[in-house]
């Protein structure tokens, strides 16, 4: 429990007044998700229940005039009804300030009073109405928490990170406030490429070139069919055809001239069946 012994009457004056500014409306601890981040950062945190009956140190109402609640936190230097959450070992819960504290503790770095239920839901434990005491969360009056403030008050406070209630930055109003951390944007996955066009037409095509080549060099392949010979050129064609009747009809006497008509016509690309050539020789 923090002490809080002579801060009402300081408070009441300056605090209230900046408080109640907000015309009335109820200050509530539910921080929505998509609410801007305006101050992160890391403190020791403690907590209390004052409610004004005077047991276990309780000192009075506290400072803004609210009820005390689940959610409300007391905070040396922020502003009254500043909003935001705490993180302690995954577990998120939200708060509001709502009152002012810890005192003297907080010059030894415990920035933050939390109320008794949320502090004992943080920790596992149960809030004891009767004694104002946390129970079953293995006597932890002081954990590690991290904070973060999507909301400031509209009263006197400093509106950054805490700093000892000794420096009295809760009655002065912040005209330099703390710039909201840099939050990066999720990075959006790149987009899936393009399914490849189907190679339905493709092939089609393909098969239809290759039909048109093989039906192009089908007369070619055909007509050569069964032959011996290359036909030469027309005018060694000419030389041959004139040189075969002269072999044929003179006999024997005219194998040297067929065979030179023979070498005319290899000569000029043609290539004369080696049948024919004997036949011609052997006559």
């Amino acid at each position: 429990m923090s002490p809080r012994s002579g801060m009402r009457s300081l408070l009441l004056t300056a605090s209230v007044a900046g408080a109640l500014t907000l015309g009335g409306t109820a200050a509530h601890a539910d921080v929505p998700e998509d609410q801007q981040v305006l101050l992160k950062g890391a403190t020791t945190a403690s907590y209390f229940w004052d409610d004004a009956s005077g047991r276990a140190g309780d000192t009075g109402l506290p400072a803004s005039g609210k009820p005390m609640q689940k959610g409300m936190a007391a905070s040396p230097s922020w502003p009254l009804l500043t909003e935001g959450y705490v993180v302690y070992k995954g577990k998120k819960m939200p708060f509001f300030v709502g009152d002012r504290g810890p005192g003297e503790p907080s010059n030894r770095g415990i920035m933050l009073d939390l109320d008794g239920k949320t502090f004992a839901e943080l920790t596992g434990g149960t809030f004891n109405t009767n004694t104002l005491q946390v129970n079953g969360n293995g006597g932890q009056g002081h954990i590690k928490i991290e904070y973060v403030i999507t909301k400031w008050g509209k009263g006197p406070g400093k509106m950054n990170h805490p700093v000892p209630f000794s420096t009295r930055a809760y009655a002065r109003v912040d005209d330099n406030p703390a710039k909201p951390p840099q939050v990066l944007a999720k990075k959006k996955a790149p987009a899936p490429a393009p399914a490849p066009a189907p190679a339905t037409q493709d092939v089609a095509a393909s098969a239809a070139n290759a039909g048109e080549k093989k039906a192009a060099a089908a007369p070619a392949e055909s007509g050569s069919a069964g032959r011996t010979l290359q036909v030469a050129p027309a005018a060694h064609v000419t030389t041959s055809a004139a040189a075969q009747p002269v072999a044929e009809s003179t006999g024997g006497g005219t194998v040297g001239a067929v065979v030179a008509a023979a070498l005319v016509v290899i000569g000029g690309g043609a290539v004369v069946g080696r049948d024919r050539i004997r036949k011609l020789v052997r006559r």
